[in-house]
């Protein structure tokens, strides 16, 4: 590695303590989507210490920031997340389920290492322009609500992403891989069912049930399903069923749907399907329904250019090293679940070269994985991701960085107890270093950027982006 590169990238051990406990505060602090002030108020802080120049209130959302240096390009961006999840409080290092609060949140996807990994990268590629003094512009940009409220989606909306060339990020996980998984777009809907309350007995041709409509609905969908496109999905929860009176006629009900699709255009043809279910329902019950557009976001697009450049600084830049401490402590942690069909066995069973196949199917079973995978092919996932909208703007990448025992679930209390732990820190420090190593190559070689650049354009057809949400859907803000 090249020296100027390597001494930025180790300029990060000089910082490491406070990172590391800024990672922590936000663990011991977990906010909910657009909720997150206390971390918001945090990272600005550190930003400005680090000497970057902060913006505040990205698109009108209080808990939206980011942190820029330098002038010029290339303008590298960094995808910072930091909200948690409702439901999964937790107390640190216990191994067994056992909440600090019941029914408080926890961060069980690894937010406050993401957040954190992400400003660092930002700090050290800072610190290679400022040593060598050359022009290019870092962005750590602070995105809430990557849980189920698409932050991104709406700072897209509003141009925030049109500012940089290129941008990375990374997430917790359980391997070291370059992420080569396409996403779907989604939807999110609420449907309000309004009718009219009366005695169920006394007067119930009085009454127009807003639950019967629900129901009606929920099984119009089913039927729906068998002829929809099978790239597509459809998710709801029942959030208002009207009261707990069976006496009553239910005035009210209200179910909320998450749609998604692989191509757009089938979502919106999805969207308009389901509203005509939803139409019907209400029509055959004498009720109303009003449609709430809750929050959207696109597909993500794959950028091959950058994905190799992810691939070689995780070959080059090497793996934490796990202390026998480390191994026992991820052992006790394995003893708390079943083992199944995971991540990484899935990456190995799509290599191709049979000994390295072999060679890493025999490490199945190892407390932490810390084999860095090979570029994996790109393939198609299920799940759907902020991040689409912004790889529509601009080239992005992504890593998963080992940060946990082998085979935790995501969104686990087992995922928030480990959050703090030296396994989590050290897969924290590789991905930060990892993508500051991929930027800082982006910088000295600005035909990386334009093949990136050239990639996107050719992966949209020239389409430009248009956002999935609404002009009129504002985030759901605390009141």
């Amino acid at each position: 590695m090249e020296s100027k590169k390597r001494s930025a990238i180790d300029s990060l051990n000089q910082h490491w303590a406070f990172l590391c406990a800024l990672s922590d505060k936000l663990w011991t602090c977990p906010e909910v989507g657009f909720q997150e002030h206390y971390a918001t108020q945090e990272f600005c802080s550190a930003l400005e210490q680090f000497g970057f120049q902060v913006k505040k209130n990205l698109a009108g959302i209080p808990t939206a920031f980011s942190g820029s240096y330098g002038n010029g390009g290339p303008v590298i961006g960094f995808l910072g997340e930091f909200d948690a999840l409702p439901g999964l409080s937790q107390q640190e290092n216990a191994l067994t389920k056992c909440p600090i609060q019941e029914g408080a949140p926890g961060h069980g996807c690894g937010h406050n290492l993401l957040g954190v990994g992400s400003l660092a990268a930002a700090i050290a590629v800072k610190q290679y322009l400022q040593d060598n003094h050359l022009p290019g512009t870092v962005v750590f940009f602070g995105c809430p609500a990557e849980e189920g409220g698409s932050g991104k989606g709406f700072m897209a909306r509003e141009g925030v992403f049109q500012e940089p060339d290129l941008a990375f990020s990374w997430h917790p996980g359980e391997v070291n891989s370059v992420s080569t998984e396409g996403t779907m777009s989604n939807y999110q809907i609420c449907y309000h069912f309004y009718g009219v309350s009366s005695h169920a007995a006394m007067s119930p041709e009085k009454g127009r049930s807003a639950l019967d409509a629900l129901e009606l609905m929920n099984t119009g969908i089913q039927y729906l399903r068998e002829h929809v496109p099978t790239t597509t999905r459809i998710h709801y929860a029942i959030t208002n069923t009207g009261g707990s009176a069976p006496g009553t006629v239910q005035p009210y009900a209200e179910v909320v749907y998450l749609l998604r699709a692989i191509h757009p255009e089938d979502l919106i043809d999805l969207y308009e399907r389901v509203n005509q279910v939803a139409k019907g329902a209400a029509m055959m019950t004498g009720t109303t329904v009003e449609i709430e557009f809750i929050k959207a976001c696109s597909n993500v697009l794959i950028n091959s250019e950058l994905n190799q450049v992810m691939q070689r600084n995780l070959e080059e830049i090497s793996p934490p090293t796990f202390d026998e401490a480390d191994l026992e402590y991820a052992r006790s942690y394995q003893e708390t679940f079943e083992r199944g069909y995971s991540y990484y066995d899935m990456l190995v069973d799509e290599i191709t070269d049979p000994q390295l196949k072999e060679e890493l199917h025999a490490k199945a079973n190892e407390p932490i994985h810390t084999s860095v995978m090979p570029l994996a092919q790109e393939r198609q996932g299920f799940v759907s991701s902020d991040v689409g909208d912004v790889s529509w703007n601009c080239p992005v990448a992504q890593i998963n960085c080992a940060t946990m025992p082998a085979g935790i679930s995501m969104h686990s209390w087992q995922m928030v107890a480990v959050g703090t732990s030296n396994i989590a820190k050290k897969g924290m420090l590789y991905a930060a270093q990892v993508m500051a190593g991929s930027a800082i190559d982006a910088i000295e070689n600005p035909a990386i950027v334009q093949r990136a650049q050239n990639e996107l354009l050719s992966r949209t057809g020239g389409t430009p982006y248009r956002s999935p949400i609404p002009s009129d859907v504002n985030p759901k803000l605390p009141t």
